[in-house]
């Protein structure tokens, strides 16, 4: 095989949550990444000197977690963990009881059993706050206010501060000295943050490169007709005109901040979202930036297809992928290098269900395989092959944070003979690219194009309330109407308001039980502006952009018993009373560059039979599953239940009925799979009785590997009904 350098990039990003206005910020998540992801990632680079690595920093994040450090920062969250529980408002213990659960259950609840104790309790999408707040003593919540904060800790930390692992040993009755001794930890640990990463840089371990400032999709900023390269159908916002001094403004604040923290000007750029266009590239470069990143497909489209991917995920003329490319506007010259995204998904999505030292060796395999592909290359060039993810939404999803997985990883490619790691901008300045691309296509790294961030009413109307702020501002600008550091106050406000992350959850793409806060956030920067001038924001400004859109991840609940034939075909009726899932195949803050194969899931009870319905995207599914070796349906509730499905060319697939592994007899278990797929198991054989729970979920699998699961993350609830479901909800 030919040798390999193998660029880890993890970018690390959260967009500006606060108010600084008026002094409010809502949200904890750049607190608490803090003291898993931001500072375990760079606890386990230290633990192999040998592995290099990238590591792309976002203003806006750095900025949130220096004011943490400093103490003069607090979120709501932070607020209400602090508080001893008789001190406790009606809305503060509204709020507890609402958000302090709002981790992955499977990885950060289920496997701690004080937490899922708590969780349980609270009821989750069962009751409201107000109907499960006499349930929760005085012990209760301060032990909630401690493992919501306990399980944000990354697992390098417990066994590095033995007080630490003696707290999370103990696992409830805590105190309130306690709990604040743990948020002081908390603090320190997100103070070492910086430090940590400069120490990396210093040592010749890690590249650190930025993103403009507050993570604007810098294309639709410079022209939003752009979107139009990869969407010619787009409907695009009223407004038109493009902002190319804000881009340039973003890119210039993010490389001064970065060089006063670190000491140093950023050499590389991740542009935010991998969003990219030829004519931003002189600004960059003007901002001494050398090299950008993105994703292959923007590679694929810009070599109209020369390189790219055959019907079975095969590159045609790879080494072409696995190298870097120059790129020239008016003048000035950047180079490039382009993300391998399935390899990249394979570690943002797939992994996280492998056995640790499974899924190191199918990645090195992997690897191995690029460098045999690449063999023929005539250039003395070793191939470059990179690897590009966010470092820290898909930890959570990871057994034990993805500590072992990173371990066995870091560890094996450092002692790997024909795998070399390398910071990026090391292995350019050896190996300058020398072919050069002609014109850089507009797109993202999802789906080569801005569908996320614009062309949706929602996204429209976001954009035009922009452009009105912001040609308001301009007028104020260019009238001198107020000095100069109101003036740019105003702006930073309306920069804030330009990132990505507001975009990203209108729409219909993606969801959360925060889109609403989303929503009020991006119009409440919009208001600063005008607030910053003295003036009173537009009236339009207070009514949401969203719609209110189904939250990714709930499913309905079934309204009547269901009386199915399992056949496999579409009978409507049959399943006119079920629950339904609409599989959406991608997560909240995080997007796969391909859709699954599951379009709906649906499910429901007859008196004796818990009862499954799978659909498929595009197809009948019997013919979609054919390169698909089992399904899995796996019960949290029962505990240890488990059908697989398999040989399903077959019109009656294989079934088999487990608990924790061994066959359990399911006299009565029906299936069968045709334009859909139908299941029915007896109750009895589940062991399951009226007002029972029952929590699952779906997996679909592929030479012994996940490749999908249904619900994205955690699982369908619902309860056994009694004889007399019908009448209860009739009279509902």
């Amino acid at each position: 095989m030919h040798d390999v350098c193998l660029a880890l990039l993890w970018h690390h990003h959260q967009p500006y949550y606060a108010d600084d206005v008026g002094r409010e910020n809502p949200m904890p998540w750049v607190r608490l990444h803090g003291t898993k992801d931001y500072w375990g990632m760079a606890k386990l680079l230290e633990e192999v000197p040998e592995l290099h690595a990238t590591i792309n920093l976002v203003p806006s994040l750095l900025q949130q977690l220096m004011a943490y450090a400093r103490e003069d920062y607090e979120d709501t969250h932070l607020r209400i963990s602090r508080l001893a529980p008789e001190d406790l408002s009606r809305e503060d213990l509204h709020y507890l009881l609402d958000n302090f659960f709002m981790v992955h259950v499977d990885r950060m609840i289920r496997p701690y059993a004080r937490y899922y104790e708590l969780f349980r309790k609270r009821g989750v999408s069962v009751d409201t706050a107000e109907q499960s707040r006499k349930r929760f003593n005085k012990r209760d919540l301060l032990d909630l206010q401690v493992w919501s904060n306990l399980v944000w800790f990354h697992p390098l930390a417990f066994e590095q501060d033995k007080d630490l692992a003696a707290l999370l040993a103990r696992g409830k009755h805590y105190s309130q000295e306690e709990k604040l001794w743990l948020l002081e930890k908390q603090r320190a640990m997100l103070a070492e943050v910086v430090p940590m990463h400069r120490r990396l840089q210093e040592r010749g371990q890690v590249e650190l490169t930025t993103t403009p400032f507050y993570h604007p999709i810098l294309p639709l900023l410079w022209d939003k007709r752009l979107a139009r390269r990869a969407m010619p159908e787009v409907v695009l916002p009223k407004y038109l005109d493009g902002y190319a001094q804000d881009a340039e403004r973003q890119i210039a604040m993010a490389v001064d901040y970065h060089q006063k923290l670190f000491g140093q000007k950023a050499r590389g750029m991740w542009p935010s979202e991998g969003s990219v266009c030829q004519g931003i590239l002189p600004a960059v470069a003007a901002a001494g930036i050398e090299w950008i990143a993105t994703d292959e497909e923007i590679l694929s489209s810009s070599t109209d297809g020369w390189v790219s991917r055959d019907g079975q995920g095969f590159l045609r003329n790879p080494e072409m992928l696995y190298r870097p490319w120059r790129i020239e506007e008016h003048g000035k010259t950047l180079q490039i290098i382009f993300r391998d995204h399935a390899m990249s998904d394979q570690i943002g999505f797939h992994y996280q269900s492998y056995d640790a030292e499974h899924a190191v060796g199918d990645f090195l395999s992997k690897v191995e395989a690029v460098g045999r592909a690449t063999s023929g290359n005539a250039s003395q060039r070793p191939t470059l092959l990179s690897i590009i993810l966010d470092g820290e939404n898909c930890w959570e999803y990871y057994p034990n944070a993805g500590v072992d997985f990173l371990r066995a990883l870091y560890r094996r490619v450092a002692a790997h003979p024909k795998i070399l790691p390398v910071r990026v901008s090391d292995y350019l300045a050896k190996y300058p690219a020398t072919d050069k691309l002609k014109h850089l296509f507009p797109g993202s790294w999802i789906g080569h194009n801005f569908g996320i961030w614009i062309g949706h009413a929602e996204c429209n109307r976001a954009w035009d309330l922009l452009h009105e702020t912001r040609r308001h501002l301009l007028r104020r600008t260019e009238e001198r109407a107020k000095p100069v550091e109101i003036l740019d106050a105003a702006w930073n406000e309306l920069y804030i308001a330009e990132g990505s992350d507001w975009f990203w959850w209108f729409g219909d793409d993606h969801h959360s039980e925060q889109d609403a806060l989303f929503d009020r956030l991006f119009r409440t920067h919009l208001q600063n502006v005008y607030r910053v001038l003295d003036e009173h924001p537009p009236a339009e400004l207070a009514r949401p952009i969203s719609q209110g859109h189904r939250a990714a991840g709930l499913h309905t609940q079934p309204t009547g018993l269901l009386n199915v034939k399992v056949d496999g075909r579409r009978t409507y009726f049959e399943w006119i009373n079920g629950g339904h899932h609409v599989c959406q195949g991608a997560r909240g803050t995080m997007s796969q560059a391909t859709v699954g194969l599951l379009s709906d899931l649906r499910f429901g009870f007859d008196l004796s039979h818990f009862a499954l319905r799978l659909d498929a995207r595009g197809g009948s599914l019997s013919e979609r599953l054919a390169a698909i070796d089992a399904v899995k349906l796996v019960f949290f509730q029962p505990e240890g239940f488990e059908v697989k499905l398999s040989h399903l060319d077959r019109k009656t697939p294989k079934a088999e009925l487990t608990r924790n592994g061994k066959p359990v007899a399911h006299a009565g278990l029906k299936v069968a799979a045709d334009l859909i797929l139908e299941l029915t198991v007896p109750l009895g054989s589940l062991s399951l009785k009226t007002d029972d729970p029952v929590h699952f979920f779906v997996q679909l699998f592929k030479q012994e590997k996940p490749v999908e699961r249904v619900p994205a993350e955690g699982a369908i609830e619902a309860t056994v009904p009694s004889a007399d479901y019908e009448l209860i909800m009739w009279q509902a």
